[in-house]
């Protein structure tokens, strides 16, 4: 009876469950969308004059932002390729463009997409050889070497504005870049260091679980494995390179479509910083494609830098269309196409994936 009793009101409590997880997915989505319709009401001149500035773009400027797009996501999988390849796995650079371009359409399109995007990289990393702790390096570092990569495009942007915060905000960063390589130079030539941890950790977890007697072993084992990865510097400074190499073409794509509908005069440090201030408002997903989020942090940059209303929405409409809807299409595309080919060769790369 206790049993009935436990599964029917499991059954009660899965529906409220299910509406308040619906309902905080939902909200955000409301007040995005309630905002454009303010937005779109108040300047609603502006985006006349905006899409009939798009009627007419200048297509080989156009063209080159695709172009700059595209090597933009090369740069992203060669900056993964060399960190796996450094750690004892080299795949070939086509798959690797594969995945980042599916990847990166998990993780755009999706609610909670990066958690689908980085379980999706783990996977695909496995099926190609990688260990899971090889995978788990290249995914962890290939998230921080983007993530500083921007920070210091943005300080430097600063410093060249003029702004006294840029050089303290980039010799800060440098500092702790320096920092966190030596620290993880002097992890990996005494990884014993970590082991102790490790073992200390999980004894103090059993002595609070109450079960006394010693550890399970398995957060020394993962440690153990972690450590076993050696990532060479040269091949650490490469992937920085191509890192860097990504944002900038990205940001190269905003500045060709700028040029596309009749913007040449923006400067590049403007630029820049209207372009880090887009892509730090794309840290917080509120939405799929954080669509309104970013467009408006990147029309508001670029109004500031001298851009007319009207064709920085312009500007900003054509970037979005080629960043935000082409290479997700593509994305899409690849991810199928990778889906029927692993479906075709299920035992392809190993036999289990966690």
């Amino acid at each position: 009876m206790n049993g009935d009793t436990t599964s029917l009101a499991s059954t009660r409590a899965e529906p409220g469950g299910a509406r308040r997880m619906s309902v905080r997915r939902t909200v955000p989505i409301v007040v995005v969308a309630a905002i454009l319709v303010v937005e779109a009401i108040v300047g609603w001149s502006s985006l006349t004059a905006a899409f009939d500035e798009l009627h007419t773009p200048h297509w080989g400027w156009v063209t080159l932002a695709v172009v700059a797009e595209l090597v933009s996501m090369g740069g992203y999988a060669r900056m993964q390729r060399r960190l796996l390849r450094s750690a004892g796995t080299t795949v070939h650079l086509g798959r690797h463009v594969a995945l980042a371009f599916a990847a990166h359409s998990l993780s755009v399109s999706l609610p909670g997409g990066p958690l689908f995007s980085t379980r999706y990289n783990f996977q695909q990393m496995r099926r190609y050889g990688a260990s899971a702790a090889a995978a788990s390096w290249c995914i962890a570092l290939s998230g921080v070497l983007s993530s500083v990569a921007l920070v210091l495009i943005g300080a430097a942007g600063a410093l060249l504005a003029g702004s006294g915060g840029g050089l303290s905000t980039l010799m800060t960063y440098l500092v702790v870049g320096l920092a966190l390589a030596l620290a993880v130079r002097a992890m990996a030539r005494h990884p014993q260091w970590l082991t102790t941890v490790a073992g200390a950790i999980e004894s103090v977890a059993a002595r609070v679980r109450h079960r006394p007697g010693g550890r399970s072993g398995r957060l020394v084992a993962l440690v153990d494995e972690l450590t076993s990865v050696r990532i060479r510097p040269f091949d650490l400074a490469v992937a920085s390179y191509f890192a860097l190499a990504n944002w900038l073409l990205d940001a190269l794509c905003l500045w060709l479509c700028c040029r596309a509908v009749g913007a040449p005069h923006i400067t590049v440090v403007a630029l820049v910083l209207a372009y880090c201030a887009g892509m730090a408002a794309a840290s917080i997903p509120l939405v799929p494609g954080n669509l309104g989020v970013v467009d408006g942090a990147l029309i508001v940059g670029l109004v500031a830098g001298g851009l007319v209303t009207s064709t920085a929405i312009a500007a900003v409409v054509l970037y979005r269309i080629v960043s935000l809807g082409f290479i997700i299409t593509a994305g899409w595309i690849v991810w199928l196409l990778i889906r029927r080919r692993q479906r075709r060769d299920p035992l392809r790369g190993p036999a289990t994936i966690p």
